[in-house]
């Protein structure tokens, strides 16, 4: 990609209270799966950077945790987490989700983003998500309120699972984005996250799924060791993940496991499927849950868990 003197990049954060649809939006704008989603909120524990770039611009995109009011030590580190990267972008994208009324928790985060632009000027464009959902009389009253809430940059009703106006999305996020000589990152590039991290990720995503609700706050993941198996074929090479994933109490561990150990099975080949396509190679994954009572609420548990 030639440099060009028009071209702009910078970085975008996506914010919004938990499950609101940042996660698919980002890999909606990328094009590609980077973040995991779930039908469970508070699933992104980790700011997952996503790229786009055409060329004439790379917009990095940074999917954070969603803002709440906390219940425990880990939510006040998740919300320091996102107003720590708010500090460093160039522009704020605050999600909406159309099937949903605003209520007090877009309130405190419309206020958190108030301050923002009090103190650093960052424009904030307010994005309706999921309009596919609804009809367009919803629409109209979910987009009122949210002009409502606050002094919006634009705001822009879209859909990440049709891709509806997710240009346009795109569009306006990167009208703020400040001159750059090339891109920041390589073009072929779609995410910084490393491999451990991104494994890490979609066993997390695995073991959410079809669960009961207080499950998400209490899983943690950690990925041991990432080693190629010895002994295999050049045309046909194999690598060895062992995983562990943490939970709270040892009746959340029955919960993954499930009877005879069939949920974690599943769990297991969703996981391996795509660490085998993020890999580029055969995966043998040696999945293990353990239980580290009340680690959300233990400084040392959760340094030992990577928060």
């Amino acid at each position: 990609m030639s440099e060009s003197p028009s071209y702009v990049a910078g970085f975008a954060c996506l914010v919004g209270r938990p499950n609101a649809g940042k996660s698919t939006l980002t890999n909606a704008l990328v094009g590609e799966k980077v973040a995991i989603t779930s039908s469970k909120p508070q699933t992104t524990r980790h700011t997952i950077r996503g790229i786009r770039t055409t060329p004439t611009s790379q917009l990095v995109l940074v999917d954070t945790p969603g803002l709440h009011k906390p219940r425990t030590l880990l939510g006040e580190r998740l919300n320091d987490l996102v107003r720590e990267t708010l500090l460093n972008v160039d522009v704020v994208g605050f999600v909406l989700p159309s099937d949903q009324r605003v209520g007090p928790g877009d309130q405190f985060i419309a206020r958190e983003l108030a301050e923002l632009q009090l103190a650093k000027k960052t424009p904030v464009v307010a994005i309706a998500t999921k309009s596919d959902l609804v009809d367009r009389g919803r629409l109209a009253e979910h987009l009122i309120a949210i002009d409502q809430l606050g002094d919006w940059a634009a705001i822009v009703p879209c859909s990440a699972t049709t891709f509806e106006q997710i240009d346009d999305v795109a569009e306006v996020l990167t009208g703020y984005l400040p001159p750059s000589p090339g891109p920041l990152y390589p073009p072929e590039t779609i995410t910084d996250e490393p491999d451990i991290v991104m494994i890490a990720e979609l066993v997390r995503e695995a073991a959410l799924e079809g669960v009961r609700d207080e499950l998400p706050h209490s899983l943690a993941v950690v990925v041991e060791e990432i080693v190629p198996r010895e002994d295999r074929p050049k045309d046909s090479p194999m690598v060895d993940v062992r995983v562990n994933v943490f939970v709270e109490r040892s009746s959340q561990k029955a919960i993954i496991i499930g009877r005879g150990g069939s949920r974690l099975k599943e769990v297991g080949a969703t996981a391996r499927r795509g660490i085998e396509k993020l890999l580029g190679q055969r995966v043998y994954l040696d999945l293990h849950v353990k239980v580290a009572k009340d680690w959300q609420r233990d400084p040392k548990q959760l340094q030992r868990l990577g928060f």
